[in-house]
């Protein structure tokens, strides 16, 4: 992949994003039968974010491999990507970049953007490259890009060689993560195993392959004097516990005062928890879970917070319906939510009654609410999964404005987890790791054996947490549960490790390699028993906490806190803001390391 400017009267007038292959070139470029396209770099808007929408597109078109087949000019000046070693930004009344290449004879000449557009090359070049700042310079950002082999794997990835891997994971998480999330864990293992002949890499080039293929991962090969890792931390014996009958509308009513406050709310919670609610008891009660309704308010006080929300929901609701097709034309952002959305909500749920059928008002509903949301949240918009989100809270509600504002508060929880960084989903997958290894230290060692140890086939799980693994009804069931808080912080943590503590014998047994495990964990959608599972994980929760020599970073995950009364059975209270874990003395497997007689691979995830 190369980078061409086109110089115009001594400033930057075009750059190219090229992939150059036996059939076609991939350019990204201005539109040429546009005008207004170019000028509106030249015209600033009040919202920095609109300054450069619709101001580029992809197009394709067929070429060979010879260099001199590409359109040239004196002005041109061509260089590969993974040749930059840093480019420095200047601003003197206008922004220019200098770049930096990591072996040239000759300086390359300053980049100048007169008419803006800097801060877009800056971010489009993000999409092929890792810029870091440099230690001395704060105005330096040094380019680092993923090596060779791997490079061209995630590219064998792309659709329609134009889309990168974060962009194909914000546009459909589905086949993301159930095909071409496979395949990336594939070509990482293929990677990491290297060649026939080469049976295992040195730990030093499996520290940085694992480093370009995960961003924000730090290994560290130096042997630790002090330390070493503590293989087995006994958890004694796990308790067994028992779920119970969901509470039912009687039971609500009990925990009310006579103006419609809600009382004994610890007590109320911890029985949700243990068993669920009654379907009918889930419009109101949901509204509460979610937070959209404070549990210490009146009913006359719940009347007007919804009479003030669907003031404010309609409001949102009437930017986007007011926005003409001309407007449209020329907002590609708003083009493309609505395009997605149109898309998936003709496919989601449609085998449940609430959605089914052609022209279902549920499917108007879902479209509509979810481009509000574009309105209320537009730097997240739509991505893809989160019409799984909300549909379950559609169909309890009923409602229109009472669903959007359920939805928002859900979102805000979930909202790391569809950024295009998809922080939330790294760091949960680390914790998790961190769990199963204290949990079941032998299953752990065997996951790492088949190059399975980062947990990538649960990918799905957390991302939408379980919609797709979870008949309709029992994603209710354990979603409300989960809402409660708890008993623990992270709970679906340990619901995948109740999963993963149930297939663990059969994967061990059957001796399933990398790719038979992820074959497996897939297969298990729609058979799994929400009941049993909910019972196995507030055992593992309750073994857990009850550990003397607990890691400290699993304290930290689960939200234990010796400073939590023992007087509330249900452990709900509000959790400290957890301490940072020392990386000197604590891995993010929660080990600690002590007198390491060899040198060994340290993984701490730097947020």
């Amino acid at each position: 992949m190369s980078l061409k400017f086109i110089y115009e009267s001594g400033q930057v007038s075009k750059y190219f994003w090229q992939y150059i292959d036996s059939s076609s070139v991939v350019e990204w470029t201005q539109c040429p039968g546009d005008r207004s396209h170019q000028l509106l770099e030249t015209q600033q808007s009040y919202e920095t974010e609109w300054d450069m929408i619709n101001a580029v597109s992809f197009r394709k078109r067929p070429c060979s491999n010879r260099e001199g087949d590409h359109e040239r000019t004196r002005w041109a000046l061509t260089f590969s990507v993974s040749e930059l070693r840093s480019i420095t930004v200047k601003e003197e009344g206008w922004t220019f970049l200098i770049c930096k290449l990591k072996e040239a004879s000759t300086p390359l000449p300053a980049l100048h953007f007169h008419q803006g557009g800097s801060r877009e090359f800056l971010e489009s070049l993000r999409r092929f490259a890792l810029l870091t700042e440099s230690p001395d310079d704060e105005m330096c950002l040094l380019v680092s890009t993923p090596n060779k082999a791997l490079s061209q794997s995630f590219e064998n990835l792309l659709d329609d060689n134009s889309f990168g891997l974060v962009h194909k994971f914000r546009k459909d998480p589905y086949v993301a993560t159930l095909g071409g999330f496979s395949k990336v864990t594939n070509y990482i293992f293929d990677a990491l195993r290297g060649s026939e002949e080469q049976h295992q890499r040195p730990p030093e080039e499996v520290a940085d392959l694992l480093g370009e293929v995960i961003p924000g991962l730090e290994i560290n090969q130096q042997e630790e004097p002090g330390f070493e890792v503590i293989t087995r931390i006994d958890l004694g014996t796990r308790p067994q516990v028992m779920r119970r009958e969901p509470v039912s509308v009687d039971n609500w009513t009990k925990h009310q005062d006579p103006e419609g406050r809600m009382i004994n709310i610890p007590h109320l919670k911890h029985t949700i928890f243990k068993g669920g609610l009654c379907h009918a008891m889930r419009k109101e009660a949901w509204k509460f879970l979610l937070g959209y309704f404070p549990w210490d308010s009146t009913l006359e006080e719940r009347k007007a917070l919804q009479r003030s929300k669907t003031d404010e929901y309609f409001r949102m609701k009437l930017q986007w319906k007011s926005v003409s097709e001309e407007q449209e034309r020329r907002n590609s952002r708003l083009r493309d939510y609505r395009s997605l959305i149109e898309k998936d909500v003709n496919r989601t749920d449609r085998t449940n009654r609430f959605y089914e059928g052609i022209d279902n008002p549920g499917l108007a509903l879902l479209h509509d609410i979810l481009m509000t949301y574009c309105m209320y949240d537009f730097d997240l918009g739509y991505v893809q999964g989160m019409s799984d989100l909300l549909s379950p809270i559609l169909y309890v509600m009923e409602n229109e404005v009472d669903a959007f504002w359920c939805f928002v508060s859900f979102m805000d929880q979930m909202h790391q987890n569809f950024e295009e960084q998809m922080q939330g989903m790294k760091t949960q997958l680390i914790q998790l790791s961190t769990l199963l290894r204290l949990l079941d230290l032998a299953f752990w060692n065997y996951l790492e054996s088949q190059d399975s140890g980062y947990l990538y086939f649960c990918f799905r799980w957390l991302l939408i947490r379980f919609k797709r693994e979870l008949s309709f009804q029992d994603v209710l069931r354990l979603w409300e549960v989960m809402w409660t808080s708890l008993p623990c912080l992270n709970f679906h943590l340990l619901v995948c490790c109740a999963i993963l503590d149930s297939e663990k014998q059969k994967i061990m047994e059957e001796n399933y390699g990398f790719n038979e495990i992820l074959k497996h964990i897939n297969e298990l959608s729609m058979k799994l028993d929400i009941e049993e599972i909910l019972q196995k994980a507030e055992g593992i929760c309750l073994q857990i906490k009850s550990c003397k020599d607990l890691p400290h970073s699993v304290s930290v995950i689960l939200g234990f806190d010796s400073n939590i009364s023992s007087s509330d059975p249900t452990g709900c209270g509000s959790p400290p803001a957890p301490r940072p874990i020392q990386r000197q003395d604590v891995c993010s497997n929660g080990h600690l390391r002590k007198n390491s007689s060899h040198n060994s691979c340290k993984v701490a995830f730097i947020s």
